[in-house]
């Protein structure tokens, strides 16, 4: 029977208005969404019949900006023809990037590349830079054989700089090591990192530096960490120094995004921001079921989206910074459990009845499992870069993550090159960096990480640099804004086969799921390239393209990338 969920009488008059919006006449008469499944007789300004219909794209990540990206490309749709509906004010999701010189920039953070990434560069190399001097793809590959990433200080212990630190690991965590990467995943179930590990695993440096680099925690999925041990096989040797992680030139919402989007503008694409999407309707009659109708919130005004016969949804399930909270230079950043985006409840709508959709309880509901803070800073004295250039060895943009051992909060940070923000004066220095223990008192600020204004958690940075004398002179000129990310390593949380679901779910013709929190095997979340992988593979299926993506990189396939990294661990 078809789903149809009633709305308010305000719900139903916004209807008229956002079609207008969107560019749509909707050929539907009847506020039933039955006679949405009824065969669409659009055509074209051109006179073609309107084979592929409309493209409905729910969230503004890099996710959905891909899929459009391949409709357009791959698909040949026209860009008129997709709609990309935000809840925000602007695309890009966890890429991004934001602020000024004078209040400060921020960044929530910043997600690793690496070579491999094949989906990723395979989108951009179609996408030119914002000079229109290259194309992206090309300007970060040229980028990072200018600034090849080599960090002469990936640990720092008492002020004391470590280079190519041991990774400290016994022929028990080898072992363990070992089975955990020939082991089927199904084996794994929904077990933890910590259920394979005793205690002294996670005082080594191998996972010091394995779980700063990555953000995982020992409660973390096994799974999802045997996939990241087999996925970088090939960055072992040299793990301890960063190398072969590669960067964007600027903050990847400025590298990345704005030319993306720009592109996609270009094209005529509709970006619908401010709407978010409640819920979907569904026909489950007919031999595959459809989506038939769409319910959305605009400025708190209630509508309805009618989806015809040949249109189809693509959604972005769940988001991971979805309730992200900003402090200030003399405020914490607020912890924040209400999603004011709508994709965690968008998808508990839906999912429910349906396990074909994935269980987002799993990943939604367990706070204190996936939160941690970052925090970026504007610094308009050059005194803390200087020092940290001396204390490590490494120019901004070269060194990579720095982290702390000794920090009570295991906090990191990473001096990207500068500018990292194409409007930054030249004056002006911008760093990052977080912690995964913010429940934990400080080391030099006693409170918890995520009690802490902007000026505590730098002066606990501070601290750790042992930089004394300087501090009053740098604090006086920073701005520290912190974030709070309650769901940032959500998609991080131990699993079962089935709570994600499959990028087109088995008996839906018209419906596909994108980004963090579809099941993509082989391939590991938290990156840019498992989203841009999940809407290429949306798109061929949805279109029914005779295309694939690229396979995933499998180097474990390689008995020398295999030999290397075992060699690698054990010499260490």
């Amino acid at each position: 029977m078809v789903n149809q969920r009633l709305l308010c009488a305000a719900g139903r008059a916004g209807c008229s208005s956002i079609a207008a919006n969107l560019k749509r006449e909707n050929d539907v008469q009847n506020s039933d969404p039955i006679h949405a499944h009824t065969p669409r007789t659009d055509v074209n300004s051109d006179g073609h019949p309107a084979e592929n219909g409309k493209f409905y794209l729910v969230g503004g990540g890099i996710a959905s900006l891909a899929a459009a990206a391949f409709l357009i490309r791959d698909g040949h749709v026209r860009g008129c023809d997709v709609t990309i509906l935000e809840a925000l004010d602007k695309p890009g999701g966890s890429l991004d990037g934001a602020g000024n010189a004078e209040s400060g920039y921020v960044v929530r953070g910043g997600r690793m590349l690496e070579s491999k990434y094949l989906c990723t560069y395979e989108l951009f190399s179609s996408i030119p830079t914002l000079d229109d001097s290259k194309t992206v793809t090309q300007e970060i590959f040229d980028w990072n054989e200018t600034i090849r990433t080599s960090s002469r200080s990936r640990l720092v212990r008492n002020g004391k700089r470590e280079d190519a630190p041991a990774y400290g690991l016994d022929e028990k965590h080898l072992m363990t090591l070992g089975r955990l990467s020939i082991e089927p995943e199904i084996m794994l179930g929904n077990s933890r990192i910590s259920d394979h590990f005793d205690a002294s695993f996670f005082d080594t440096n191998f996972w010091l530096m394995w779980c700063t680099t990555f953000a995982f925690q020992p409660w973390h999925s096994a799974a999802e960490f045997r996939r990241y041990l087999l996925r970088f096989a090939h960055m072992s040797a040299g793990f301890n120094q960063l190398h072969g992680i590669m960067r964007t030139v600027y903050n990847q919402y400025e590298s990345m995004v704005r030319p993306l989007r720009r592109w996609l503008d270009g094209h005529g694409v509709i970006f619908q921001p401010d709407t978010r999407v409640t819920d979907l309707w569904f026909d489950e009659t007919g031999e595959q079921n459809s989506v038939v109708g769409m319910v959305c919130l605009s400025a708190h005004q209630g509508f309805e989206l009618l989806i015809g016969r040949n249109d189809k949804v693509i959604v972005t399930l769940g988001s991971m910074t979805a309730a992200s909270s900003l402090g200030g230079m003399d405020r914490p950043a607020p912890l924040e459990t209400v999603d004011g985006t709508g994709a965690w409840s968008l998808w508990k709508n839906i999912a429910a009845g349906r396990p074909e959709f994935g269980d987002p309880s799993v990943f939604a509901d367990h706070v204190d499992a996936s939160k941690w803070l970052s925090f970026t800073v504007t610094l308009r004295d050059p005194t803390l870069f200087r020092l940290i250039r001396d204390l490590t060895g490494n120019v901004p943009g070269e060194g990579g993550l720095i982290t702390f051992p000794e920090s009570n909060w295991l906090a990191s940070i990473v001096l990207p090159h500068q500018p990292h923000f194409i409007d930054q004066p030249a004056d002006v220095q911008v760093f990052w960096g977080y912690g995964l223990r913010v429940d934990q008192p400080g080391n030099f600020v006693d409170k918890p990480m995520q009690a802490c204004t902007g000026r505590e958690i730098l002066t606990e940075i501070l601290g750790h640099l042992k930089v004394k004398a300087e501090s009053a002179r740098i604090l006086e000129h920073a701005v520290c804004i912190p974030c709070m990310m309650p769901f940032i390593t959500s998609q991080f949380l131990p699993r079962r086969r089935g709570d994600r679901p499959a990028v087109v779910p088995d008996g839906w013709r018209n419906l596909a799921f994108i980004g963090q929190f579809c099941e993509l095997p082989d391939d590991v979340v938290f990156t840019v390239e498992y989203s841009v992988r999940s809407a290429q593979n949306a798109v061929y299926a949805l279109l029914g393209l005779d295309r694939a993506a690229p396979a995933v990189y499998k180097g474990r396939h390689d008995p020398r990338i295999v030999y290397k990294a075992f060699a690698t661990l054990r010499d260490h």
